[in-house]
């Protein structure tokens, strides 16, 4: 993931990271990276755990990496135990973003340092986050954030605290929050990109965005212009793959079959990832 993530830094464009909850995600984004040639991270949150178990899902994503015909890193996405960090490496998983904004500061350099000297010795790539990217619960991402911190500028990232965390702890990329939200935006978001900037000028590592689905594609360049390398999207495909499927089952008559359905849901997905990967520029570029 490092060494793609360099390449996006340097030619101005973003990767696009898919969370990869079942077989069908995973085949229409590899689908749509081999097509667009494009660079491509697949990712496996803990929190989806409860859906597709990690022990499950990982050997397929390590297959698909392994025979996709453009460059797939597999990552885990919001790592938050240790047991979970240590299990995903254990599973061939080549890169590690590890969520230590729900501890203060110094606890979040040391047990992100302490991943980071892990990986190292297996050749695992690492991603830190500093600032805290909120989750509100009405925004259909799982979260239990309130509502109302969606507003608080004192959970974005401190430039200056972002050097410390980076040179403390060793990693790879650095996670931002400087106005972006996990699950549906429930305002319209208000982007501080200037922060970005001096986050990306003290860090000297990679930035990445969560919380990218619901921005429109001026958004998406202009973070990608200020040095998001890459860019974590979910919610907006979870949406649009089911509203498509519902326009297709009210307009259904007569018998409908689960793998047809299948079929097509794979296809959307496809042509979603494509979309994204058109935005984020990362087309044309494996």
């Amino acid at each position: 993931m490092s060494e793609m993530l360099r390449d996006a830094a340097r030619r101005g464009y973003a990767v696009p990271c898919f969370n990869a909850i079942n077989l069908d995600m995973i085949r229409g984004i590899i689908a749509a990276a081999e097509e667009e040639r494009s660079p491509v991270i697949l990712c496996h949150a803990e929190i989806h755990f409860k859906y597709t178990p990690l022990e499950t899902i990982a050997p397929i994503m390590v297959r698909a990496m392994n025979e996709a015909k453009v460059p797939v890193s597999i990552l885990l996405d919001h790592g938050k135990s240790f047991s979970a960090v240590m299990k995903a490496m254990h599973l061939g998983f080549n890169a590690i973003m590890f969520d230590g904004s729900e501890h203060d500061y110094e606890e979040n350099v040391r047990r992100t340092a302490e991943v980071v000297k892990i990986a190292r010795t297996l050749g695992v790539s690492v991603e830190g986050e500093l600032g805290y990217v909120t989750r509100p619960k009405s925004g259909g991402a799982e979260g239990e954030d309130d509502d109302s911190i969606i507003d608080d500028t004192s959970l974005y990232t401190d430039p200056q605290q972002a050097k410390d965390f980076v040179e403390r702890t060793g990693i790879d990329a650095l996670a931002a929050a400087f106005g972006t939200v996990h699950g549906i935006y429930l305002k319209k978001p208000e982007l501080d990109v200037e922060r970005l900037e001096r986050i990306r000028d003290a860090a000297g590592v990679p930035i990445v965005m969560h919380g990218g689905s619901g921005l429109s594609e001026e958004e998406f360049h202009r973070t990608i212009d200020r040095g998001v390398a890459k860019i974590n999207y979910y919610t907006g495909m979870a949406l649009k793959v089911m509203d498509r499927a519902r326009e297709r089952i009210a307009g259904t008559t007569g018998s409908l079959f689960y793998h047809e359905h299948m079929m097509q849901v794979i296809q959307d997905i496809k042509e979603d990832a494509q979309s994204i990967m058109r935005t984020f520029r990362s087309s044309g570029k494996a």
